[in-house]
């Protein structure tokens, strides 16, 4: 399957997996991938972006992050799968949207994001994985984790590349306020005001 070149709000659902308390505790990255899956949120919010959601094992792995589910609808699905197509009706649901190109966030990049963007990418769909957006507890398993989705075809990214390839032009009337977004995610990331 080819991947389509570019990313467009109008194509394109996000799906954002298990970034849940306990797991995000033991992943060093923890801060940087609540920021940028935060940043992709807001902006898929500002662009009508759909956004899906699941929880793994809540009751062993804790509640998603409050920073990240109040941007989250409710409720937000759980699952015993790694995969988000073995949550109930994921799939189905994603389906319905008739969005083919899906961006994964979230956690554990060789586990359940990369479980459920094999089980996308065998259903048709096309997938994007902003590389700062997800994580793991290690990082051979991120790294590995990335190079086998791209292998099988998943196309890797940023969060700032999605929002951007999402609002296309400097013309978009939500073009400031995601300008503003990228600004404030910039000073997370250096530390100093622009």
């Amino acid at each position: 399957m080819n991947a389509p070149k570019r990313l467009t709000a109008d194509s394109s659902a996000l799906v954002v997996i298990d970034i849940q308390h306990k797991l995000l505790a033991k992943v060093s990255t923890a801060a940087a991938l609540v920021r940028n899956a935060a940043f992709v949120l807001d902006v898929a919010k500002l662009l009508d972006v759909p956004v899906f959601a699941t929880e793994q094992y809540p009751k062993g792995l804790g509640p998603t992050a409050a920073e990240i589910a109040r941007r989250l609808p409710n409720p937000i699905p759980t699952k015993t799968a790694f995969s988000c197509c073995g949550a109930d009706t994921f799939l189905e649901q994603l389906e319905m949207a008739r969005r083919p190109n899906v961006v994964l966030v979230g956690m554990e990049t060789h586990v359940c994001v990369a479980q459920t963007a094999l089980d996308l990418l065998a259903a048709g769909l096309h997938v994007f994985v902003p590389v700062d957006a997800v994580a793991a507890r290690g990082a051979i398993d991120h790294d590995t984790g990335l190079r086998r989705l791209e292998l099988a075809g998943a196309v890797p990214t940023t969060a700032e590349a999605v929002a951007f390839e999402w609002v296309r032009d400097a013309a978009h009337p939500q073009f400031k306020a995601i300008s503003k977004l990228v600004i404030e995610r910039s000073e997370h990331l250096t530390g100093e005001p622009k």
